[in-house]
């Protein structure tokens, strides 16, 4: 990494940020901003109004809805035990999520700072958490399956991708979904379940009020949801796959948020 700094132009603006942009483009920063993702989250509650209560109420839900996932073994279904030795030969087993906080409480969500702008609304109880995490999914056609002896648990009806001002990354969802939904003949309230990335509360709550369906809708994210389990980047999308096809649920809307958001509708086979 040593002459990492040189593939970039020397009029590149260098920030040293873990939330934000490292090497700022001087086109990209002009033609579409540097917001870091907290701040485009800021712009979507501020956009459409989106309280810090009701994000801190949807917050609350996901912790509570992921706590009773976890002790009822749904969670625990989705998991493969991963077995870990430090140098001292002692052994750890990991058998379950470690991000959730079932004790949270409504007070202390409310009491925590929003760091990323004057009276800002995004905080770390309201947002998903970085942590670790690895998944696996397989997609094949239905002839490789049988050809391979495999029972597919879900199938892929309809997929669509849209984009969004990077700004107001959190709303890609919305677009997608309404042209997948298209695509497949389908309207938003023909979903047995959705499952709805929460990078943030306020990302979220919008993009479900955008779509029509209220916050508190029972099925959508009835497991609960990143905010509570956590955000791995590149691992979170096989995750919210796995348990709608594991619940042999009718037809599901998986929705992947980010400034070009995919969406597809899957169903039981």
């Amino acid at each position: 990494m040593g002459k990492a700094t040189s593939a970039f132009s020397r009029q590149a603006e260098m920030f040293d940020t873990t939330i934000g942009w490292r090497f700022v483009n001087p086109l990209m920063a002009q033609q579409f901003g540097t917001d870091s993702m907290p701040e485009t989250a800021e712009n979507v509650a501020e956009l459409l109004k989106i309280s810090r209560e009701d994000q801190d109420s949807f917050a609350l839900r996901s912790q509570q809805r992921t706590a009773k996932a976890q002790s009822s073994g749904i969670l625990a279904e989705e998991i493969v035990p991963v077995v870990l030795k430090n140098k001292k030969g002692v052994v750890t087993e990991i058998q379950h999520d470690e991000h959730l906080r079932p004790e949270t409480t409504l007070e202390q969500l409310r009491g925590l700072k929003a760091p990323f702008r004057a009276n800002g609304v995004i905080t770390a109880g309201n947002a998903s958490g970085v942590n670790d995490g690895a998944a696996a999914l397989i997609i094949a056609s239905e002839q490789m399956a049988a050809a391979q002896g495999l029972t597919p648990r879900a199938r892929i009806v309809a997929m669509a991708t849209a984009g969004v001002e990077p700004r107001l990354m959190g709303l890609g969802p919305v677009p997608a979904t309404r042209r997948v939904l298209e695509r497949a003949g389908l309207s938003i309230h023909d979903m047995d379940v959705i499952e709805l990335n929460e990078a943030f509360a306020a990302q979220a709550l919008g993009v479900l009020r955008e779509l029509g369906l209220p916050d508190d809708a029972p099925h959508v994210n009835p497991n609960g949801g990143a905010i509570a389990l956590g955000h791995p980047l590149g691992m979170s999308v096989p995750a919210w796959h796995w348990l709608p096809a594991m619940s042999c649920i009718g037809v599901t809307v998986v929705t992947h948020c980010a400034p070009c958001a995919s969406v597809s509708v899957r169903a039981s086979p």
